[in-house]
Order: C-alpha cells, then sequence, then structure tokens
C-alpha cells in the first residue's frame, strides 16, 4: 500500500516540511533514528531525518536539493515505500543541561525531536541553537524549537538575525559564561560538526552528532555510508548515525561525503530537462 502524504509546507525558500502516514514506522520511532523514502519502486532510497510522529503519521524536514526532494516538492501525493525507523535512537533519560545544536535541515528536524523528548523528562534543562544562512530563511515558529526548549537562540551566518555565525561560537559563549553543560546533542553540515568537535574535546562534554554520509540501501549492506571512529570503520546507517564527534575522522568524511557531487548534479540536469518537457 502507497504511504500517502497528508502535509506539504514551505518553510523556507528551499526547504519543506512533509506529512506521510506511516503508523508502524511512527509507533516504533526514537529520535536520532532515521527512515529511507522511495517515491517509486524503481528508484533510489534517500534517508530522511524525523521532525515528530503522532497519531500514525511522521514529519520530516526535506531540501529541494536532490533530483528525488524535488520530485517530492513537485506535487507527490504518496511514497512507494517508508522504510524504518532505522539506525540506534538517543537514550532517553535525565542528563541535567542538554544543549541541542543544528545548521541543516535533517539537523533541525533532530534538533526539534530530542528536544521535545528530553523535554518532558524531570532533571533535563534544554538549550537549542538552530542556525540559518539568514534572517529570511528562518523557518516559522511553530517548526522552530523555540517552544519546547527552556531556551533558544538563533544565529544566522550573514549575520542578519539572532547571533552572527554559526552555532559553535553560540556554544562557546555558554561555556564561557559558566553554563556547566552535561551534553550535547547535534547534527547538519559536516564543517561545522568538526569545527564543535575541537570545542567539546577542550572541554570534555560527551556528546553524539548525526554524520552523514551518502547511503543506498541503509542497512548496512552497501558500505557506501562508512566512516572512521577512533580510527576503526563504522556503517552511519546501522552503527549510528549518531556518534561521538571527538572520535570522528572528520576529514575523512568530508572527503567522502563530497564524492558524487558529479552524480547529482547530472542527475539534476537530467530532471529540470523531463519536468519541463524538453
Amino acid at each position: 500500500m502507497p504511504f500517502k502524504i497528508t502535509q506539504m509546507i514551505d518553510l523556507d525558500s528551499i526547504d519543506f516540511f512533509v506529512e506521510v502516514e506511516a503508523p508502524e514506522v511512527a509507533t516504533r520511532f526514537h529520535p536520532g533514528q532515521f527512515v529511507m523514502l522511495m517515491t517509486r519502486k524503481e528508484g533510489e532510497r534517500i534517508p530522511m531525518s524525523v521532525m515528530k510522529t503522532h497519531d500514525g503519521k511522521i514529519g520530516m524536514f526535506i531540501r529541494k536539493l536532490g533530483s528525488t526532494s524535488k520530485q517530492i516538492r513537485d506535487g507527490l501525493t504518496h511514497f512507494e515505500n517508508v522504510i524504518g525507523p532505522l539506525g540506534h535512537g538517543i537514550e532517553e533519560k535525565a542528563y541535567g543541561t542538554v544543549v541541542v545544536v543544528s545548521d541543516a535541515v535533517c539537523g533541525h528536524a533532530e534538533n526539534y525531536a530530542i528536544c521535545d523528548a528530553l523535554s518532558k523528562i524531570e532533571g533535563n534543562h534544554i538549550i537549542s541553537i538552530q542556525t540559518f544562512p539568514s534572517a529570511n530563511e528562518v523557518y516559522p515558529d511553530d517548526y522552530l524549537t523555540k517552544g519546547i526548549a527552556d531556551r533558544h537562540f538563533i544565529t544566522t551566518e550573514d549575520g542578519s538575525g539572532g547571533e552572527k555565525g554559526t552555532y559553535v561560537p553560540m556554544l562557546q559563549k555558554l561555556i564561557d559564561n559558566g553554563v556547566e553543560i552535561d551534553f550535547v546533542f547535534g547534527g547538519g553540515k559536516l564543517p561545522t560538526m568538526k569545527a564543535v568537535s575541537t570545542v567539546l574535546a577542550i572541554n570534555n562534554i560527551d556528546n553524539l552528532f548525526t554524520t552523514r554520509q551518502m547511503m543506498v540501501d541503509g542497512s548496512g549492506m552497501c558500505g557506501a555510508c562508512r566512516l572512521y571512529i577512533d580510527g576503526k570503520m563504522k556503517l552511519a546507517c546501522v552503527d549510528g548515525p549518531m556518534f561521538d564527534s571527538r572520535k570522528v575522522n572528520w576529514t575523512r568524511a568530508i572527503k567522502r561525503y563530497s564524492m558524487f557531487k558529479k552524480e547529482e548534479k547530472t542527475a539534476n540536469e537530467y530532471y529540470e530537462m523531463h519536468r519541463k518537457g524538453d
């Protein structure tokens, strides 16, 4: 049976929210896990983070980046398959003061899911930092974590809203101001995660970050999403997707993530050409 899309809303110029009926996934999902989406039987599987679940539905943030994500926003009514939840979720417990950071579409989804779950557990004080390119690209309030976190900060890369820069200086400011942070969760752009890993290492703060890599099947069969954690090869799909940022070989992760840019460009050009009927 197809998985019906029940809602689709633009969040900014390139990101959008999608809600789909997937009751078996919704009932088993834990923050930190992900799903694989298929728009058609012969199509690719694309990994996607989950923002929230309710009434047998899952909500996701998706970016119009590749040909498949553009196809979704161009009027898709259902998914051929929603596979998951996959990977390991976080431990939902009392950590103390938790900071959750993000600076890209899937990271913002994870930020929301983690804040929502941990804010319901007594003993947690949740601080959320969300980074966007500019003030014009900040999501509507209902899709930010400001309503569920105890403290919420917006930073923008161009300085047009909130603090200027990524979440890294804001996290450093919290530390410099004497905030005792017990744990940090995060996700988003690999270079930012590489930068924040140094801050976390210097201050000896435990953490888990979603370390994205290209995935083909999401079940550990293809090996495309391999990473090096403490010098040992791991697969993001079955061993992660979240790892201690202090142990990730970020240089290799970033290099591997950029391996398929040429193929992505070709697929985009092919999709745009056929979408316009050329």
